[in-house]
This record gives C-alpha cells, sequence and structure tokens, in this order.
C-alpha cells in the first residue's frame, strides 16, 4: 500500500481556520470541486415544507428516490440501491467481494485503496502518463488485465487529472474484464458535469454486463456533500442481494429521501450548472494554456490539474500564497505519481475564477 502524505481535504476548512486564522465563511474553496452555485433552488423554496417527514420513518426501499433516480439516469428502477453518500456504497461493494487484488489508476482517490486494504485486499496502480495528458492508452491498459485480478476500480472523470474514459472504451475495457472475471466499480462522481455528447456515463452498460457497479452521488454536481446521499446502478441481482442484505436499515434519513427527489427534477438547475461549468472550464483552460510558467491540462469536469514550470515555486508555496488570500486550491504533491509541481482547483463563478487568476498570476509573476 502507498504512503500517503497528509493534506488539507476541500472539507477541512475548520483545519484551515485553526491553522491560518482566517474565518471559515471568508474562504473560497477550489478545493472541494462542489458546484458553485449552490443547492437547487427548486430544493430550497421546497424542502421546509417536508420538515413534518422527520416524523416517521423513511420507506425502507426508498421507491419513491429510487424512481426519481431512475428518470433523471435512464436506469433500470431495479437496478438502482441508494446508500448514505457514495463513501458507504464503496465501502459495501467492497465489503461484500472481497477482492484480495485490486487494480485502480494512479493518480486517484485515495479512498479506493484505504478501503480495499482494510478488507485484507492488496491494491496495484496503473500509472496514467503524464506525456500523454494523463489520458488513459487503453488497449495499453486492457493488457495489464488478467485472471489474478479480482476487481477493477475507475474514477470516470478521474480525479485529480479530470480526464475521462469515453463509453465505447469503456466496452473494451468491460469485455476484457469479463473473460478474467473482474468485478469492475466505476465511480461518477463528476460524470455530470462533463458534456452529454461525449457519452462518458456507464450508467447504460449495467443493462449488458454483470460484472459493472457505477457509483454516483449529489455531494460535487447538486452541492449538497451534508445530505449524505448516494446511489449505485448495477445489472447483477446477486450483487444487489449481498449488498442489501449487509447495508444497515434506514441509512438516508426522511428529508434526504425527499430532497433526492426534489433535486433531481430541477432541470433547470441542471442546465444552468453544466452551462457554467462549461463556459468557464474553457476560459480559464485556454487562458492558463498561454501562460510559460504553468501546463494545465484538458479536463472534461469541474476542476482543472495543473503543472508549476518555474522551479522555485512549488504546489506548497502556491497553496499558502492563496490561502492567505482566501482562496482554497489543492496541493496535489499528495497524490501517488504526482509532485510538489501540480496543483488543482475547481471551476467557480467568473468573479471567483478572476480571483484566483490574479493570485496565480502574482506569485507566477505572468503578466497580462
Amino acid at each position: 500500500m502507498l504512503k500517503h502524505k497528509d493534506h488539507f481535504h476541500g472539507s477541512d476548512l475548520e483545519k484551515i481556520e485553526e491553522i491560518y486564522h482566517i474565518k471559515k465563511e471568508d474562504i473560497t474553496s477550489f478545493s472541494a470541486n462542489v458546484n458553485p452555485l449552490g443547492i437547487s433552488p427548486l430544493l430550497k423554496e421546497t424542502l421546509a415544507k417536508h420538515v413534518n417527514a422527520i416524523t416517521s420513518y423513511p420507506d425502507r426501499d426508498y421507491t419513491g428516490l429510487r424512481k426519481s433516480i431512475c428518470q433523471y439516469t435512464g436506469a433500470q428502477f431495479e437496478n438502482i440501491i441508494v446508500g448514505n453518500g457514495s463513501t458507504e456504497l464503496i465501502s459495501l461493494f467492497i465489503q461484500t467481494t472481497h477482492p484480495q487484488k485490486a487494480l485502480i489508476l494512479g493518480p486517484t482517490y485515495s479512498e479506493y485503496e484505504r478501503e480495499i486494504a482494510l478488507e485484507g485486499g492488496h491494491t496495484l496502480y496503473y500509472p496514467l502518463k503524464e506525456e500523454d495528458d494523463f489520458q488513459m492508452d487503453v488497449a495499453d491498459f486492457c493488457q495489464h488485465l488478467n485472471d489474478s485480478l479480482d476487481l477493477l476500480v475507475l474514477c470516470n472523470p478521474n480525479n485529480p487529472t479530470s480526464t475521462a474514459i469515453a463509453r465505447k472504451d469503456m466496452r473494451k475495457i468491460l469485455d476484457k474484464a469479463l473473460q478474467y472475471g473482474i468485478s469492475v466499480m466505476v465511480d461518477e462522481t463528476y460524470e455530470e458535469f462533463t458534456d452529454p455528447k461525449s457519452k462518458i456515463s456507464a450508467i447504460p452498460l449495467t443493462n449488458n454486463y454483470n460484472n459493472l457497479i457505477v457509483l454516483r452521488g449529489i455531494s460535487k454536481f447538486f452541492a449538497a456533500p451534508g445530505l449524505r446521499l448516494g446511489y449505485a446502478v448495477t445489472g447483477n441481482p446477486d450483487l444487489l442481494k449481498y449488498i442489501n442484505t449487509r447495508k444497515n436499515p434506514w441509512t438516508i434519513n426522511s428529508l434526504a429521501e425527499i430532497a433526492g427527489c426534489i433535486m433531481f427534477s430541477d432541470k433547470e438547475y441542471i442546465e444552468k450548472t453544466k452551462s457554467l461549468i462549461t463556459a468557464e472550464r474553457e476560459h480559464l483552460y485556454s487562458l492558463l494554456s498561454t501562460w510559460d510558467s504553468v501546463k494545465v491540462y484538458p479536463s472534461c469536469s469541474n476542476f482543472l490539474l495543473m503543472k508549476i514550470l518555474k522551479e522555485d515555486i512549488t504546489s506548497e508555496m502556491i497553496f499558502d500564497f492563496c490561502i492567505r488570500r482566501g482562496l482554497m486550491i489543492r496541493d496535489c504533491s499528495t497524490f501517488p505519481f504526482l509532485d510538489n509541481s501540480f496543483i488543482r482547483f475547481c471551476v467557480m463563478s467568473p468573479e471567483k475564477n478572476h480571483e484566483l487568476i490574479e493570485a496565480f498570476r502574482e506569485i507566477l509573476e505572468e503578466t497580462k
């Protein structure tokens, strides 16, 4: 298991407040990757009307919520399972399957390796190459699959690289994994920020592959990490049965259940989010691509990975410089296969993005 250094997570505003003596209310988190529009206006307007729901237990089967997810994603109703955030579902899936040997991307989200290790499993990394802008070589990747592996974990789009595997390429991976009896877990936390025309989501493939489970949550796109609502889609009825057997009842509270039904139906908010993220992502990428002091990598989601090309400037220095201005970016030196020349930041409002660019410009001495 690779050793992961300590770092500030996007939710660690209390730690920042304590160390830097900056009120958390005065910090703009470019590290948390959360929708800058905040929660759905429809949810904000209507949730209070349902407050009496807390006087009774939620539906044990979460039928209404699962129907809403069905309409939102196009998944089959019977293939949907819900949980207390996607983190709980990741844990339940790994506890259920007990993988002895897993393959994950590098760099990627560290929680996968942690959960596999807690179940006594061993993790191998497939490193994404910087010279390929961290885009996966699918043919080469498939050559690394073999019958010694139990599990393949793919974050798609991947965090922190913001690169993605198209559905047609995911089919190739799933076909190869099926040959070797490998289960595939795809984390689509950031898929909703992508261009629908790019056809990245693997949810439609759950109808054809019983070795696949796709996970999502509402923390990032719907800006509601505090509600702790996640869902998974799989066409494997045995896996659904096993997870439901291990899962505690009522892990989603009544208000979160209702909130899910409301936010998934807020089409105006969904379209406004996609429009804002697409426009600002393209603007930031185009602007930073003209700078000599950095290399910014192509992004398909709501965050960008950037390499600092000035030898006298490190990711720690960038983090410190920005946080003292109330702007919290992600120092990526803690990710496997990245060093202290990499940072990650998410797309926020045009005004806040301008603030961050000006901070970068000042420390990197870039002229306009």
